[in-house]
């Protein structure tokens, strides 16, 4: 820490309380609801009431070292609420609000496979899920401990006497390397990764992020990122909390239905930070209409950072086209690397600087190599900038060794604000953990000091910033009368025109009537909204088109490759 300018303390909640001290009287977050006027935490309120929540909690029985999930939409107590499970050294784990299109019972098997493998203890949510959650809590062999209405509790003073003695107790021994958050790799529910994150990881990340983005006093950020997510939790909510600087917070909800709400709030608060997936690119350019626009100016947005997905030029020009005249900067755009393995930032390209692009040769590429080239056949790729302080990166080949600059292998990332590995999942962490590297399972390259990243090294699809595995939409594709069991695969689709990838799904079936297979068609959507995964190729093909893998499997980039020479023919659009 001695080589920054920012100074922080032992723990998370100590670093709060110095913020409370020295600001008392300033916004910390600024709660947005469309339209309504935005309700206000300064730092000591809430603090105050982050404290009372910390006695509640106790009186409840929450232990220290215990893992509450919060499943809470978006409220102006989950903030609080959060803060008080820090300050009794318990630790918090954001979920995910279920979408109306998710089965209940597809969301209490997810939560019931999450409360096994990450070790929840306490959901913490809204009395409109209990039906859903209760059984699980009161299942026999269930390891959940009980579930809890917070944004219902009334403070009890008697109850500051009685515990607030041991609660400064708690807080005063926790230490850096202490358990701080949980936090789950982007995924669908069944399959995400509990990663356990340090109070010192997230702190050095805050000092080192912030620096390389150069953050200051006078900085706002703004956001519709859900909780649930890094980018969200680490980038938007704890390094503003962290650091000191406003937070303009939006419901994830509402900016989807009106994309409009980022810009009013980034107009009426000033706001300088952002960080955006790049799908977003393409939705604010896309469904935001001029007459929406008279009273926004974005000249105060000093960095816009594509962060969570590929990034893409042809995003990063469309908004730009889009709002240019409304005062957006070119050097506004910005660009990082991130995960939560690494707390967050691992990459960033520099501030009031345009982004650095190569235009690179596509037959080259598909070979692993970098080729500069002004042909047609090119593909502009868009740098996530270089390694943030105390963070190294380096490029792999499959067996982990060196490769040079110029070639595509795998990012693998040292860092001091790497997490302690996958709560139990000692078998995970190895696989990707060796010597203090952490193998990221993305691919890409360096060029000078830039790193480009450029796909993923395995299967996983990216919609919007989400990550999906295929294999949980194979295995309930699978499940639909009419598909084949055991012979469906997925993966993704680049859909240029808006900015991220489309799920396809192939799928082998006796039907050969029309009737039948358009019938067969709806099915399949419908099991993909089941797990609240919107399908939108499906490919019917007959019995033993597939191709197997050498492990016996059908592979999914054998019959993606096949599949592309017969689109036109055997393709069912779902848009």
């Amino acid at each position: 820490m001695k080589d920054s300018n920012i100074k922080v303390a032992g723990n998370v909640w100590k670093q709060w309380e110095r913020n409370a001290l020295q600001k008392p009287n300033d916004d910390a977050i600024v709660h947005w609801v469309a339209g309504d006027e935005p309700l206000r935490w300064r730092y000591s309120d809430l603090l105050k009431k982050a404290n009372e929540f910390s006695l509640l909690l106790k009186d409840n029985g929450i232990k220290r070292g215990e893992v509450c999930a919060i499943i809470i939409r978006h409220n102006f107590l989950f903030y609080p609420l959060y803060m008080g499970i820090v300050g009794i050294g318990a630790i918090p784990a954001v979920l995910a609000y279920p979408n109306p299109r998710l089965h209940p019972d597809k969301f209490r098997q997810g939560l019931e496979g999450m409360s096994h493998r990450s070790g929840l203890d306490w959901i913490f949510t809204e009395r409109e899920l209990e039906p859903i959650v209760r059984p699980l809590v009161e299942k026999d062999g269930s390891t959940l401990l009980g579930i809890h209405f917070p944004i219902e509790w009334e403070f009890n003073h008697s109850l500051e006497e009685k515990y607030q003695n041991e609660i400064n107790e708690v807080r005063s021994s926790i230490k850096g390397s202490d358990p701080f958050l949980l936090q789950h790799s982007s995924g669908t529910t069944g399959l995400q990764k509990p990663v356990l994150l340090s109070h010192q990881a997230v702190l050095d990340h805050v000092v080192y992020y912030s620096e390389s983005i150069k953050l200051n006093v006078t900085d706002k950020v703004v956001s519709w990122l859900p909780l649930y997510h890094d980018m969200g939790l680490i980038a938007a909510f704890h390094i503003s909390l962290a650091f000191g600087i406003p937070l303009i917070q939006i419901d994830p909800f509402e900016w989807v239905l009106a994309p409009i709400l980022l810009l009013e709030a980034a107009t009426k608060e000033r706001a300088t930070l952002c960080w955006l997936p790049n799908f977003a690119y393409n939705m604010l350019a896309d469904k935001i209409r001029n007459d929406e626009m008279e009273e926004i100016s974005l000249s105060s947005l000093r960095l816009i950072i594509s962060c969570s997905e590929p990034i893409r030029n042809e995003s990063h020009q469309k908004f730009i086209r889009k709002f240019k005249n409304y005062g957006l900067s070119l050097r506004a755009l910005s660009a990082c690397y991130a995960m939560a393995e690494t707390t967050f930032g691992v990459t960033q390209t520099l501030p009031n600087e345009e982004i650095p692009t190569l235009r690179i040769d596509r037959d080259d590429l598909a070979k692993g190599r970098i080729k500069i080239s002004d042909d047609t056949n090119t593909r502009i790729l868009v740098s996530s900038g270089k390694a943030i302080k105390e963070c190294e990166v380096k490029i792999v080949d499959e067996n982990r060794k060196d490769v040079q600059d110029g070639f595509v292998g795998e990012v693998a990332i040292k860092s001091v604000s790497m997490f302690d590995g996958y709560r139990n999942y000692p078998e995970k962490t190895a696989e990707v953990v060796k010597d203090g590297w952490f193998y990221s399972g993305d691919y890409g390259f360096k060029n000078g000091e830039d790193f480009y990243i450029i796909g993923r090294k395995k299967d996983i699809i990216i919609v919007a910033g989400k990550n999906i595995y295929p294999e949980d939409i194979e295995d309930t594709v699978g499940q639909v009368e009419g598909v084949i069991p055991g012979r469906v695969v997925a993966f993704g689709e680049e859909d240029e025109g808006i900015g991220t990838e489309d799920i396809a799904v192939i799928a082998e079936t006796k039907y050969e009537d029309q009737k039948n297979r358009k019938a067969l068609m709806h099915e399949i959507v419908n099991a993909g909204m089941a797990i609240d995964t919107s399908i939108v190729n499906i490919y019917l093909v007959p019995q033993r088109w597939l191709i197997k893998s050498s492990a016996g499997k059908p592979s999914r980039k054998a019959n993606k490759e096949r599949i592309s020479d017969k689109q036109e023919q055997l393709r069912w659009i779902v848009k």
